[in-house]
């Protein structure tokens, strides 16, 4: 099975303090660290296994600038089999829906079987992975917490509201976002790394791909980030201790002080 994994390099909170810059448009980025998104890391883990079980080959490929191949080489790393930078200027500003016609361009230069992408990225937006879709004109599943392949099929399960498990089968070709948790990434150490420092990382552009410059970038942008703010701080939280049933009661005593119940 052929499994193209769409990445992205974020910047990673854990490691950072992040602050809304002088204009109010953006976040401060001077000396942030990056990494891989978190959800992305869980769709290669999950690539990785299914090509350990059917065979086949995983591809990694991020849209991004230079510096985005250190997500790459991470993947590589961790058992993908190739990778591919997606950067070019007129890529720059793109909103959703441009990085998802850069993507649609570079499947149609391949052959894949499986997509993955994270359920979303630093943006939260959680939209590249079904427009891709609908550009292919591929099935699609979101939040993506199981995979089975069975006779040449997918049967996937998706977190649905209530906690409740939707079980569907998909056929292949298909675009799938994955959920965190549908696995344990593998450990990363800088010995990998070091291993996979000088395999060629093809990069590819809007040329060798057809896409038009005014279809993504900022040119082709329909949404734009109008404004950052940190929300005002609220009142703190009032934690409560006791037994249930203590509990259960305060909560009746509290709603019906403040009107909730009549």
């Amino acid at each position: 099975m052929e499994i193209l994994v769409c990445a992205r390099r974020v910047p990673d909170t854990s490691e950072n303090e992040i602050e809304v810059n002088a204009a109010g448009n953006d976040i401060e980025r001077d000396d942030l660290v990056y990494s891989i998104n978190e959800p992305d890391n869980y769709a290669v883990e999950e690539a990785l296994q299914i090509r350990d079980r059917v065979g086949g080959n995983v591809t990694v490929v991020t849209v991004g600038g230079e510096d985005d191949e250190e997500i790459l080489r991470r993947e590589l790393a961790m058992g993908a089999n190739q990778a591919a930078l997606v950067s070019d200027d007129a890529f720059a500003g793109s909103d959703g829906r441009g990085i998802a016609t850069v993507l649609k361009a570079f499947v149609q230069k391949g052959k894949y079987d499986l997509i993955l992408t994270g359920v979303q990225a630093d943006d939260g937006a959680a939209q590249v992975g079904g427009m891709l879709a609908a550009m292919l004109d591929y099935p699609f599943a979101s939040l993506v917490n199981s995979i089975a392949v069975e006779d040449g099929k997918l049967k996937v399960s998706r977190e649905i509201e209530g906690g409740n498990r939707e079980v569907n089968e998909i056929d292949l070709p298909c675009v799938l976002s994955i959920q965190t948790g549908i696995n344990e990434p593998r450990y990363v150490g800088m010995r990998g790394i070091r291993q996979v420092a000088s395999v060629p990382i093809p990069t590819v552009g809007a040329t060798d791909l057809g896409v038009d410059a005014n279809a993504v970038g900022e040119a082709g942008a329909k949404v734009r980030r109008i404004d950052y703010f940190v929300p005002a701080a609220g009142k703190g939280a009032e934690i409560l201790r006791g037994s249930r049933e203590e509990n259960a009661d305060k909560v009746l005593e509290l709603v019906a002080a403040k009107g909730g119940l009549k």
